[in-house]
């Protein structure tokens, strides 16, 4: 099989196996935000971001051990490393989205610097709890 029908494998295989937690948080948010659920209640904000962090570092856990067979072996503490970096990485973009969302279109999903630190705090939060929980049910 060549690299392109390979990587065409793998994307499928990760899509299939874990782009449903991803969806179903931004699908839970986007209900949130289309009902202002988050005007009503602002502290439901708080467990979308911690949930977003746990649903986003399965995506990229699965994505990561799906690619083995791409790239050959990864020792597991490099795959929850890299995945928990990927999981802060998108944090940090779904601020920025936030924040550009408030500038150009005047919604008021940034509630100052004390919200955007808790939010990705929540996030990391809920990939280190992933990643620990994870961890224990692959030893055992």
């Amino acid at each position: 099989m060549d690299k392109k029908q390979q990587l065409v494998n793998w994307m499928r295989i990760t899509l299939r196996e874990a782009v449903w937690a991803p969806l179903s948080i931004i699908a839970f948010y986007m209900i949130g935000l289309a009902l202002h659920l988050y005007d009503l209640s602002p502290p439901l904000d708080l467990p979308s971001h911690l949930l977003g962090g746990v649903a986003i570092t399965y995506f990229f856990r699965s994505a990561i051990k799906n690619s083995q067979s791409l790239v050959g072996d990864i020792p597991i503490p490099i795959q929850f490393i890299f995945a928990f970096t990927c999981t802060g990485t998108t944090i940090i973009f779904w601020e920025f989205y936030e924040n550009l969302l408030d500038l150009f279109f005047g919604t008021h999903m940034v509630r100052g610097l004390e919200d955007t630190i808790v939010d990705m705090f929540l996030g990391l939060l809920g990939a280190l709890v992933f990643t620990l929980l994870y961890r224990k049910t692959e030893i055992i």
